[in-house]
């Protein structure tokens, strides 16, 4: 029986956006924290002879600018005429090079592209990476597929305090897919955590406790002894979180001083990897420049100020600029070598108008953004007290500022806000909500927070169970059931009662 191939055409219509340079400029800028930003502005002024700046104060309030004041390509009167000089002599120099059959130089790409930058990263940040930046670093060394790379990012994002994603797979597909229109199987996602488990420390992105141990069993070099380690926290693991050492050691043959060796491996083992990382960002906190200071007066009034920093004001060169006027006005009479200085000098000029207008819209978004916080959690920045933070998400403060979900998470990564309470990550003021059997939506921080203030104040002689944390939580208004409670106290790294027991 012969086959036939038959060809055909068929028309299809697909929906794409790309996006331009400009945007993925904007879009760059705005993911930098304050210090990035000023290594940026540097670089630039550096490569582009039509860019000029002049100093600037360390702290602007934006209300004005947010009503459409201060425009950036203001005069340059404030420029000597030393710096005049030598930005004309460098524009001269530039021309010169051109002319005859040589193809005009190609835009370089914004960015940092100087030998300088690694010095000055290594400087500037050192210890003070954080924990999410640090897994993020590796992720820009890994393979990946640009939507692999969506995935891993959102993954670092979805990782709680002690490097460990308690949430469910399935759970982070539909999130996935809701927020960020990204359809993919558990299939692709579980692929793409296994990589991020690959990260330092060992251990990251460990769904339970027992995977987080194995993870970094799994990194020593084999032998007899990592064997047994294996088998202790995949054969024996209740009996290993009850301390139970005898059993174990009869469970698995093992003699006395073999089960003392295994023992003593284990507990070097860090149930909590991200505070490795987590314990540098603490100590490092005072030393990072915060892009937010909130200020809340005696009376409740709660205002903010975006940092500037060393990011000075920016405009374009007049030089440059009435190159591009004069040969505009002229251009019928230009030889060769002229109408290559125009489009030298026009390219400089459009680059330098379309870097200060991305530095303008990062501030106006970094403003809108900050605001829609503040009014959320207006409460807690009034008093400082946890509990008052609300359950808010991505998508309340998107809907409210009218922002796509994923501008407002490039706006909150990597930020931090300095307020009378203490120096926060904008992440820090963000909570998923829980409707508890009362009907009513509470922030699981706050729950968390009870939790943990009832399991302090407790007999540690007599400890509550989870029935009977469950009923002290609805006694101060918190009715959850005994497994949410059960599930809480885990997450917290808080004993079962027994364990609690002194």
């Amino acid at each position: 029986m012969s086959q036939r191939l038959i060809q055909s055409q068929e028309q299809k219509m697909v929906q794409q956006q790309r996006l331009t340079q400009q945007q993925m400029l904007q879009v760059k800028l705005l993911e930098m924290p304050l210090a990035e930003l000023e290594e940026s502005v540097r670089t630039e002024l550096d490569d582009n002879p039509a860019l000029e700046s002049q100093p600037m104060d360390d702290v602007q309030d934006y209300d004005s600018e947010a009503d459409g004041g201060s425009d950036m390509l203001s005069d340059d009167g404030a420029l000597d005429d030393y710096e005049r000089e030598e930005r004309q002599d460098a524009l001269d120099a530039a021309l010169e090079r051109l002319g005859g059959d040589d193809e005009m130089p190609e835009p370089s790409m914004y960015g940092r592209q100087n030998n300088q930058n690694a010095e000055y990263e290594e400087i500037t940040y050192g210890d003070r990476t954080s924990f999410y930046d640090t897994l993020r670093e590796q992720m820009v060394e890994t393979q990946l597929s640009d939507e692999e790379r969506e995935i891993m990012e959102y993954l670092i994002g979805s990782l709680d305090g002690d490097g460990l994603l308690r949430k469910k797979i399935d759970d982070l597909c539909d999130e996935l897919a809701v927020h960020f229109y990204i359809n993919v199987s558990e299939e692709e996602v579980e692929k793409v955590l296994h990589k991020l488990q690959e990260f330092d420390p060992a251990g990251i992105g460990a769904r339970s406790l027992q995977e987080c141990l194995l993870l970094q069993v799994a990194r020593r070099e084999p032998s007899s002894l990592r064997t047994l380690m294996q088998q202790v926290i995949e054969e024996c693991f209740d009996l290993f979180m009850k301390k139970q050492w005898d059993r174990i050691a009869h469970q698995l043959s093992l003699t006395e001083e073999a089960m003392s060796v295994v023992r003593q491996e284990i507990l070097k083992l860090n149930p909590k990897p991200g505070s490795s990382l987590g314990e540098t960002e603490g100590r490092s906190i005072q030393q990072i420049t915060p892009d937010f200071i909130v200020d809340t007066s005696d009376d409740g009034t709660v205002t903010f100020t975006i940092t500037r920093g060393n990011v000075p004001d920016l405009y374009v060169s007049h030089e440059f600029a009435d190159m591009v006027d004069e040969y505009h006005r002229n251009k019928e009479n230009m030889n060769r070598q002229q109408k290559e200085a125009l489009l030298y000098a026009r390219e400089k000029v459009e680059r330098a108008k379309g870097y200060i207008e991305a530095v303008k819209q990062r501030r106006r978004t970094l403003f809108i953004t900050m605001k829609a916080i503040i009014d959320l959690q207006k409460k807690y920045f009034q008093d400082g007290d946890e509990n008052d933070l609300q359950p808010m998400v991505l998508k309340d403060v998107a809907e409210r500022t009218q922002l796509d979900i994923s501008t407002v998470s490039r706006v909150c990564n990597a930020k931090y806000a300095q307020t009378r309470w203490g120096t926060f990550r904008l992440r820090h003021f963000f909570s998923e909500g829980v409707r508890t059997e009362g009907g009513v939506e509470t922030s699981i921080r706050q729950l968390k927070l009870v939790l943990q203030d009832i399991v302090k104040g407790e007999d540690k002689h007599k400890p509550m169970n989870d029935d009977e944390l469950a009923d002290e939580m609805k006694k101060r208004g918190f009715p959850i059931a005994r497994r949410t409670v059960s599930k809480y106290r885990m997450q917290l790294g808080i004993p079962a009662a027994r364990l609690r027991k002194e």
